[in-house]
């Protein structure tokens, strides 16, 4: 089940992020943008790889974070734990 939620969070994201470089990159010329005043030190394909990168995680994080809210209560207080292996503290539903 997490293989799935994370490729409900990936790949989704990947292609947003392919989208939001086009989006961005339409208007920006990578060689006039300024990072505190000084000017980028890559090329223009290290400037497209790193916001690719940068953006790839903004959306996979924003998805990571819509993926926790849309658990249910059961999910996210059930004891991950085999029944044996369990402390004291650790509910007894939902067995693993």
């Amino acid at each position: 089940m997490l293989k799935q939620r994370l490729m409900w969070i990936v790949w989704p994201a990947f292609l947003m992020a392919g989208v939001i470089e086009m989006l961005v990159f339409s208007m920006v010329d990578p060689e006039d943008m300024h990072w505190f005043g000084h000017q980028l030190e890559f090329s223009r394909q290290g400037i497209y790889t790193v916001s690719f990168f940068v953006f790839w995680l903004v959306t996979s994080l924003s998805g990571a974070l819509t993926t926790l809210l849309a658990l249910s209560p059961f999910e996210v207080n059930r004891c991950p734990l085999p029944q044996d292996d369990r402390p004291d503290g650790c509910p007894k539903q939902g067995a693993s």
